[in-house]
């Protein structure tokens, strides 16, 4: 007979979103018991994982899909400001618990890196230009440069410069304020906080099912993958922060508000270098024009990564496929996500996504050789020698029903239940940068009896609580200046000054 247990709240998956929302409950509700599951062995050893994603503070400064040209050559910025804004609350929070001991190490988890824009093409720079001198009028985007000179573009990008013909005319904007977040680290230690203030961890163990009880809380069966051994977990709310894992869990839950959302697994790869003169020589994520046909999250860009206190370069993602939903999943994940309620939605987004499809297809015929070729459109010089690939997370894209079929959403999505009993997350980019906000989303939709005693308490830790920063610049430069130092991020990583 397997043991039941009785807690307030359990978390599905230790990754960055359980992390985030573990420790926001822990510092509110300091009396509720939280169980945190996970399969793996270990803390985010799935997507949060450094060497799973590509570290991107993503803030929309160097993004281009997150501002699309129109058809009249003017630049719509909307998307771009709304990510900036949900980062600034991610930023926030991250000092507020940089200054209170939550988070002790801040230099495992976040350094400074510039984020730039890279074209090449008359028609783009044009476009390039158009899109700084829109996006500066905003106060979140103030200190946005334009570069076309290649002098200076050799200065800031020696890495790019070195074998580059400067004929074709290339073209920058460049945001210094931009940061690489090693969310692995900053996982771990949220999770740590919570822990050590009484958060019981089960590592190492499956969800195999879970059903709503009459009064409303949930029944969460788990199996230790070891042992084999059984338990029942009773808990008052439940959210499902697994990463690609997330729908099916949902779907097992029944919720009406998971129906007709269905998946479809994308895979990474990178190529990456440790070679200390190469990582010296490019200091900064540099994010390039989309190819045709690709997806948003396939926008090419070279990378500098800070991790465990040493400098890499990613240069990626190219696509690679499996049906798993997770990088250690089953190969069962996709064939068993398909539902009655799901499967016109999923069929409908077959049918309208052929270039996505052939994208796909086309990276996953792609050699070695091909991939060092792509490569060199932003580092000429490349040498295939110098770089090895690297097979990242696992990204599960949201497909939504619209209509009689559906529609392949790109971003993060939070599902809850309207008893506020059960929460998930799906989705991809942003993902990871805006765990902060969406985690804020579900407890203000689940916790709708106290979140509004919550509030002082969330205000103090994050000031733009419900309040555009582009609106109240003041109250922006306030609250940067403030992160900036907690955060230090106005000093250079010894990472970058010695690559050591």
């Amino acid at each position: 007979m397997s043991e039941t247990t009785r807690t307030d709240v359990v978390l599905v998956g230790a990754g960055i979103m359980s992390a985030t929302l573990g420790a926001l409950l822990r510092i509110m509700e300091p009396d509720w018991s939280i169980t945190l599951i996970e399969r793996l062995d270990g803390a985010a050893a799935e997507s949060s994982d450094p060497w799973n994603n590509a570290g991107t503070g993503h803030s929309a400064l160097c993004e281009l899909n997150y501002t699309p040209q129109r058809a009249d050559g003017t630049v719509e910025i909307t998307k771009a400001v709304h990510v900036n804004e949900q980062f600034q609350v991610s930023r926030q929070f991250w000092a507020h618990a940089v200054e209170n001991g939550i988070l002790p190490d801040v230099r495992s988890f976040l350094n400074p890196v510039p984020h730039v824009s890279f074209v090449h093409g008359a028609d783009k720079i044009g476009y390039l230009k158009a899109r700084r001198e829109t996006l500066v009028q905003n106060p979140l985007f103030a200190t946005m440069e334009y570069i076309d000179d290649s002098d200076e573009f050799t200065r800031r990008l020696p890495l790019m410069a070195a074998g580059r013909n400067f004929s074709e005319p290339v073209a920058l904007n460049w945001t210094q304020d931009g940061t690489d977040v090693d969310f692995g680290s900053l996982s771990k230690q949220l999770i740590g906080y919570t822990a050590q203030r009484g958060m019981t961890t089960l590592f190492g163990h499956d969800v195999r099912d879970l059903s709503q009880n009459s009064d409303g809380s949930w029944t969460v069966k788990v199996v230790n993958r070891r042992t084999r051994s059984k338990r029942s977990i009773q808990a008052k709310f439940v959210f499902l922060g697994a990463g690609g894992g997330a729908l099916p869990l949902l779907q097992k839950a029944g919720i009406k508000e998971a129906k007709g959302f269905g998946g479809f697994p994308v895979g990474g790869q990178w190529l990456r270098t440790g070679n200390p003169a190469l990582a010296a020589a490019h200091q900064a994520k540099v994010y390039g024009a989309p190819p045709l046909g690709a997806p948003p999250m396939s926008v090419p860009h070279l990378d500098t990564r800070v991790i465990n206190g040493r400098s890499y370069l990613l240069f990626g993602p190219f696509a690679g496929w499996s049906p798993k939903f997770l990088k250690q999943g089953k190969v069962t994940d996709l064939p068993f996500s398909v539902k009655p309620n799901n499967i016109g939605s999923m069929l409908g987004v077959g049918l309208t996504e052929m270039s996505l499809v052939k994208y796909l297809v086309g990276q996953l015929l792609l050699s070695e050789a091909d991939r060092v070729d792509a490569l060199r459109e932003f580092a000429p010089s490349a040498v295939d020698s110098d770089w090895e690939l690297d097979i990242a997370g696992q990204r599960v894209q949201v497909i939504r029903k619209k209509g009689a079929g559906g529609v392949l959403e790109f971003g993060t999505t939070v599902l809850a239940a309207a008893d506020g009993t059960i929460a998930g997350l799906l989705g991809a980019s942003p993902g990871a940068s805006t765990a902060v906000p969406a985690m804020l989303d579900v407890m203000e939709r689940c916790f709708a009896d106290r979140y509004s005693s919550w509030e002082p308490k969330l205000k103090e830790m994050v000031p733009s609580l419900g309040i555009e920063l582009s609106n109240e610049p003041k109250l922006f430069e306030e609250v940067w200046a403030y992160g900036t130092k907690v955060l230090k991020l106005d000093k250079t990583p010894s990472a970058l000054t010695t690559n050591a």
